[in-house]
């Protein structure tokens, strides 16, 4: 049996439905504390009609409270499709753009989907829709106050099947592999070699990549999403529609 892994932060279990609060009842924050619940269901509403359809999916990000995730000053806008500064130069990306990327992992999947890596926590959100997605889930983040915020915001959803880790993303996490997915959040020119052998046969990898046809004005590379599956006869790899997403680096800070 393969040891388990020491050193993540490991996080509690409790079962989540959008219907429902995610976490027990707390103080209003900013007009929205136990009201969410509405704001949530018309995020998933709009989230449909952008032609999301797996209903897990759904289900898991009508579960997540997005506010808890974002800085006081921005909760009324949490459940806008849009992007949000979460410091360091970083940001939680558009629910919109996590509904469809995880949708694409999910690959029309009855159940939960097995052991999943994630690269790039940022402040945790993400994580936590794949922890309602996942049967197990390591998330690793490069910046060490970004890794201890999503900690934090982690916490009160006890969520036992979500590791985080502080570490170069780029590397991946041999210990806990293989892994039946693998999402990034961060894009760079290709995928690193690290993630696609430690993606196990038959599994999917979403990601963010350099796309030089989608070029800028000033002649740089815009992104483009990424869907590689891995086979038994290599990979195959498909890119889709344009996304902007912070550059994947390497090293930790």
């Amino acid at each position: 049996m393969k040891q388990r892994p020491s050193f993540p932060a490991r996080l509690g279990v409790l079962p989540m439905g959008w219907a429902r609060a995610a976490v027990a009842p707390v103080a209003r924050l900013q007009g929205l504390g136990m009201d969410s619940l509405a704001h949530r269901q018309r995020m998933v509403q709009l989230l449909h009609k952008q032609g999301v359809r797996d209903a897990a999916v759904l289900d898991a990000m009508g579960s997540v409270e997005r506010h808890r995730f974002v800085d006081t000053a921005l909760a009324t806008q949490s459940y806008e499709d849009t992007s949000l500064p979460i410091g360091l130069g970083q940001t939680i990306s558009k629910p919109g753009v996590v509904a469809r990327m995880v949708e694409l992992l999910r690959n029309g999947a009855q159940g939960k989907l097995g052991r999943v890596l994630e690269i790039g926590t940022g402040c945790g959100y993400q994580a936590a829709v794949l922890g309602q997605l996942a049967q197990e889930v390591y998330s690793i983040e490069r910046l060490r106050g970004l890794h201890d915020k999503a900690r934090e915001n982690l916490r009160p959803f006890r969520l036992a099947n979500v590791h985080l880790l502080f570490g170069d993303g780029m590397v991946g996490y041999a210990l806990g592999a293989p892994y039946a997915a693998i999402i990034a959040a961060a894009g760079g020119e290709a995928v690193p070699q690290a993630w696609i052998d430690q993606l196990a046969v038959g599994g999917r990898l979403v990601a963010p990549v350099q796309n030089r046809s989608a070029a800028g004005a000033a002649g740089a590379a815009g992104q483009a999403l990424l869907v590689l599956d891995k086979t038994m006869d290599g990979v195959r790899q498909t890119l889709l529609e344009a996304v902007h997403f912070v550059p994947l680096k390497s090293g930790v800070a």
